[in-house]
């Protein structure tokens, strides 16, 4: 397999997910409430083993993951699973996405009492995990955090301030959270602490956002938390957030490319069945050439996004811009993709409950989260300097 093309394997088992997906998780994620968690699709995660993948490269229980492991596994199979899932259920990658960011910390940096404790649960979707980083004033600029952690005693901290647009707030069962254990020591003074939801002082607000899956604001008012919390190493916590988004950054263009492959195959069926001018729709130019321009460009973000994803595999050294890169091109491209979908498609894409409605409400947020395309710009060129020619 060359990170160009899928073998048969993996062809059969993104097919089998997307039939999954709209058969098994859609109506679950239908009958879930815009802005809450959904547990009830969150569990149908796990029992089918779509969790299992995110935090330890193999599936767990009885689905399809657990059938196909050495597909699943990786990267690229990660990507490959958030593409599948995107084109029939948004709702359902969202919240398998936003399982993977909050307990990926866990698996990679946890002691073995907090893996016992909360990864198993995690993993069979019973425990809701989230990723609290964004705050107020630090959004982009993740290593300005103001989150203060206050040391009390030789072996504890309290934490004091805010997180805002915390995905899986204020429901989550618990919390990788950054707070800055070192004033004045920037991406250096960072400690990223497991902090489970009823832990005294922890309160939570949700936000009503653009886009439906669940999102809020969290305030901390010296909550306690002793080193037996500690993700990783004190002062190490923005290794901890960098090692998770480089993980899951190139599969965030994967959910990009899923929507723009739902709205163009929305997209084909119109422009084929809609009369139009004494035709078909699609026997406009103008249509027929907008339409190749939207499949050309999802095919080419989905080339970089598998690239970038089995580069990842392989361990190039190149990974910060490969990823950046495939995070840029796919969430701009399925922008793109999304909206001329609903041009095409006229009011009717409009109404309430339509799929690019819901598609084109749901596209905005992955060119702002987890580095926005500004952010991803400036990796690449940093990158880019700081090469052998720069």
């Amino acid at each position: 397999m060359t990170a160009f093309s899928l073998n048969p394997e993996q062809i059969a088992w993104c097919a089998e997910l997307r039939t999954l997906a709209d058969e098994r998780l859609r109506p679950l994620a239908e009958k879930g409430e815009p802005g809450r968690v959904n547990r009830p699709l969150v569990e149908a995660l796990g029992e089918l083993g779509l969790l299992g993948p995110l935090f330890a490269g193999e599936g767990s229980g009885t689905g399809p993951a657990s059938r196909t492991p050495h597909v699943a596994s990786g990267a690229l199979g990660l990507c490959l699973l958030r593409e599948s899932l995107a084109h029939a259920c948004t709702e359902a990658e969202t919240a398998l996405a936003l399982q993977g960011l909050g307990a990926h910390p866990v698996a990679a940096f946890g002691s073995p009492r907090q893996r016992e404790q909360w990864l198993a649960p995690a993993r069979a979707g019973r425990a809701v995990a989230a990723f609290a980083l964004s705050e107020p004033g630090a959004g982009s600029d993740a290593a300005a955090l103001a989150l203060s952690a206050a040391p009390d005693g030789a072996s504890s901290w309290r934490l004091t301030g805010e997180k805002c647009w915390i995905s899986n707030a204020p429901e989550a069962d618990f919390y990788t959270v950054f707070a800055r254990t070192t004033p004045g020591a920037g991406a250096r003074g960072v400690t990223a602490f497991l902090v489970p939801a009823d832990r005294a002082g922890l309160t939570g607000t949700p936000l009503d956002m653009l886009s439906p899956h669940p999102i809020g604001a969290l305030a901390f008012d010296g909550v306690t938390v002793t080193g037996e919390d500690v993700l990783g190493e004190p002062d190490r916590g923005f290794r901890v957030a960098m090692t998770t988004l480089n993980r899951f950054r190139p599969s965030v263009g994967a959910f990009a490319v899923g929507m723009a492959a739902a709205a163009l195959d929305a997209t084909l069926a119109h422009t084929a069945r809609r009369d139009a001018f004494g035709g078909k729709l699609k026997d406009l130019q103008a249509v027929a050439h907008q339409v190749a321009e939207m499949a050309t460009r999802t095919e080419a973000a989905r080339l970089m996004v598998y690239a970038a994803a089995a580069a990842y595999d392989r361990g190039e050294p190149d990974i910060a811009q490969r990823a950046a890169m495939a995070k840029l091109l796919a969430t701009e491209t399925a922008q793109y993709v999304v909206d001329a979908a609903v041009q095409l498609h006229g009011a009717r894409a409009l109404q309430r409950g339509h799929l690019l409605e819901h598609l084109y409400r749901e596209v905005r947020a992955p060119r702002i989260y987890e580095g926005a395309s500004e952010v991803q710009r400036s990796i690449i060129a940093k990158e880019l300097y700081a090469g052998p020619s720069g």
